[in-house]
């Protein structure tokens, strides 16, 4: 592509791109195209004038790199077309923006240029909507804010106050715009972030189950999910039995059973079972859209205080329709009776409070944390427990293979490669180890088992050669399998060091295996207890199926008030259950299959974004995995969130009430009160919308 350098500085570039004007779609490929290069910080795109600013890390050959990339670049190169997501708001925003230019330069132009009596019948004419819809309201709900509005706006019009009248009109509907366009965004930015990040499917082939490329699969193909899987794509079930999450499609919790002829959506999310997917859609064909409407269909994106805000609004409307009609039978003057209409404390209420909560979740997205709505940043702001899930958790989800030691005269290899046989049909971190471990070395294997059974919290269960073959815990292999270990082998198996994780491998009833795997603590595991604990968290937990020797190592080294070994998932529910009994509020955080109960049953349930599906799926609020830290900005954010909604409404009720004052006093006319109102309305709803962390830095 031809382009011209216009400007650069130590490792900002602004780029002008040969052509006269860059359509939305092409802006879209660009900056999605120019993100996805590793050096690359930051980028932003002026589709009107073709420039885009690039921020990178000026390091070795990276600027070379940067001019060779945008040399390299096509909008149509299948990469850079493929990393655009179906939906990117760009489109949505240049319609707002040209939404609200649009509504003021009008309103200007009406009232510079337009004869007084012509603008009269215009604002006159343009009442009726308002007035309208207030009488629909009065006769269907009572009295709410549109009644006051409508009573606001009519009585201007009747003293022929059209100037008053007027601005009323058009700061109610700027007010309306901004409200909608950052709801939109705000539910934009949340649907992008809980989009499909499905990368590879199991192909069911005449030979095998093969691994592919999720983009590679065409319609009518076959594919394999099993317990825990997200289900990647449309279809229809054609072989098996499972049940089905289906919350993020209808947001109904309960699972739904599907079997042979049944029809799946991409995004639900296997709770157990397996099954052959016949395809019917392809990737990227609508699942955003679907995602969308759950969320905007979601009570959850009502906080508890936000609900509040509108109640009060809604409560305040018959004392300030009283407050009018009063003053006006005391003092026989209209203009201090429309102090009381034209300055209401429910627009500025219903207009902050939301744009504050929706904002925060914004604010949220560009740090990789998803959170499904604004109920959740309150508990989070007032949770003062949190359980923290152990593996993939507090530690790095990079566990290695340290050792493996063989029974039965198992060889070495062959334990390895039955393990990362069974292991590789089942995310997890663990897992993931052992066949990585496979890789390393070498080992290669074909699909050597029967179907496989996955025991939640337990382990794995197939067939090798007609014989029954088991790998996962203790407890499982030995207690629920039944699995013996000879007199020989025990003091062998006590030998094992204490500080790795064990995974039991048994085949016919015997031990064969027992592979050691070291699961290292999270650098920043330690600043992240003890930055909770500064910002309120007086109880911080530990709950993991892990050995209590190891889970007592990893609790002493975190210094964390309490910690449980050796618990199955119902454990770790009862456990948050007993908390609320006690009048706890309660944070559960955990990636795996297994933390499903307790991420449900807490306040606030968050996951690990390369965790199993259906933790994600069950979780209100998901963490990158890159850095816990995002844990500790999520709770201050929240904290700061709750601070903006009282500071926001401790404002709006003394700034409104001294308004009201000054009108029934006579020192404020009701168009100067109005215009001071519904200014401070939008002053209030832009600061609502800035960034919560950042300004608190500033202050």
């Amino acid at each position: 592509m031809r382009y011209t350098i216009r400007h650069e500085s130590r490792n900002v570039m602004r780029v002008h791109l040969a052509g006269t004007r860059m359509s939305l779609s092409e802006a879209d490929i660009l900056e999605y195209y120019l993100r996805a290069l590793p050096f690359v910080q930051d980028v932003k795109i002026f589709e009107r004038t073709c420039d885009a600013i690039v921020k990178y890390n000026r390091e070795a050959d990276h600027r070379e790199r940067l001019i060779g990339a945008l040399c390299d670049f096509s909008y149509r190169d299948e990469y850079a077309l493929s990393l655009v997501p179906e939906d990117s708001g760009r489109a949505m925003n240049r319609y707002y923006q040209e939404k609200l230019f649009w509504k003021v330069v009008l309103h200007g132009a009406r009232m510079l240029f337009l004869p007084a009596p012509l603008r009269a019948a215009w604002t006159a004419v343009k009442s009726l909507r308002y007035v309208v819809t207030g009488v629909t309201c009065l006769l269907r709900r009572g009295l709410e804010v549109p009644v006051l509005d409508a009573t606001a706006i009519a009585a201007s019009v009747l003293r022929s106050d059209f100037g008053t009248a007027s601005s009323v009109m058009l700061l109610l509907e700027v007010g309306e715009i901004l409200e909608e366009w950052t709801h939109k965004k705000s539910v934009g930015d949340l649907a992008r972030a809980m989009s499909l990040q499905v990368e590879k499917v199991w192909m069911k082939t005449e030979g095998a189950d093969v691994l592919i490329d999720v983009k590679d699969v065409q319609v009518g193909d076959r594919i394999v999910v099993r317990t825990s899987n997200v289900i990647p794509l449309d279809g229809t079930v054609v072989e098996g039995e499972m049940t089905v999450n289906q919350a993020s499609m209808t947001g109904e919790s309960v699972p739904v059973e599907k079997k042979a002829g049944a029809y799946v959506y991409a995004g639900t999310v296997v709770e157990e079972g397996e099954c052959v997917i016949s395809v019917a859609k392809v990737q990227g064909t609508g699942h955003y859209d679907k995602i969308v409407k759950m969320i905007e269909e979601s009570e959850k994106l009502k906080s508890n205080t936000e609900a509040r805000a509108y109640h009060l609004a809604d409560s305040l409307v018959p004392y300030s329709l009283g407050g009018a009609a009063l003053t006006f039978l005391l003092t026989r003057n209209v203009a201090k009776a429309l102090a009381f209409l034209m300055v209401d404390f429910s627009c500025a209420l219903k207009l902050s409070m939301p744009l504050s909560v929706l904002s925060a979740i914004r604010e949220a997205g560009d740090c990789n944390v998803s959170v499904k709505g604004g109920k959740f940043m309150e508990a989070i702001a007032e949770a003062d427990t949190i359980v923290f899930d152990k593996t993939g958790t507090l530690t790095r989800a990079t566990p290695t293979v340290m050792r493996i030691e063989t029974f039965n005269d198992m060889e070495e290899a062959e334990a390895l490669k039955i393990a990362a046989c069974l292991e590789e049909h089942y995310p997890h971190s663990i897992a993931n180890a052992v066949v990585g471990e496979a890789k390393k070395r070498g080992i290669r294997h074909k699909e050597m088992h029967s179907k496989v059974h996955y025991v939640v919290a337990h382990g794995i269960a197939s067939e090798i050669d007609g014989k029954k073959a088991v790998i996962g815990s203790y407890h499982f292999v030995f207690e629920d399998e039944k699995c013996k270990l000879l007199k020989k082998d025990e003091k062998k198996l006590e030998a094992l060091p204490d500080e790795y994780s064990r995974l039991y491998l048994a085949i016919d009833g015997k031990l064969c295996a027992v592979i050691c795997i070291f699961d290292p603590i999270r650098e920043e595991s330690p600043e992240i207890v003890k930055g909770l604990r500064a910002l309120g968290i007086s109880k911080i937990c530990m709950m993991t199926g892990d050995s209590e020797k190891t889970a007592a190592a990893v609790a002493a080294q975190l210094e964390l008030d309490e910690y449980h070994a050796e618990v199955l998932p119902g454990t770790k529910a009862e456990f948050v259950r007993k908390e609320h009994e006690a009048g706890r509020k309660v944070i559960m955080i955990g990636d795996g299959v297994n933390d499903t109960p307790a991420l449900s049953e807490a306040d606030v349930g968050i996951a690990i974004s390369d965790g199993a599906a259906i933790a994600r799926e069950v979780a209100d609020v998901t963490l990158s995995a890159e850095n816990l830290r995002e844990l500790v900005f999520l709770r201050a954010l929240s904290m700061a969130l709750m601070r903006r909604i009282h500071s926001n409404y401790n404002f709006i009720i003394g700034f409104n009430a001294l308004l009201i004052a000054l009108g029934v006093g006579g020192m404020l006319p009701p168009a100067t009160g109005a215009l001071l109102h519904n200014g401070s309305t939008i002053v209030t709803g832009l600061k609502s919308m800035t960034n919560l962390l950042d300004e608190e830095e500033s202050a």
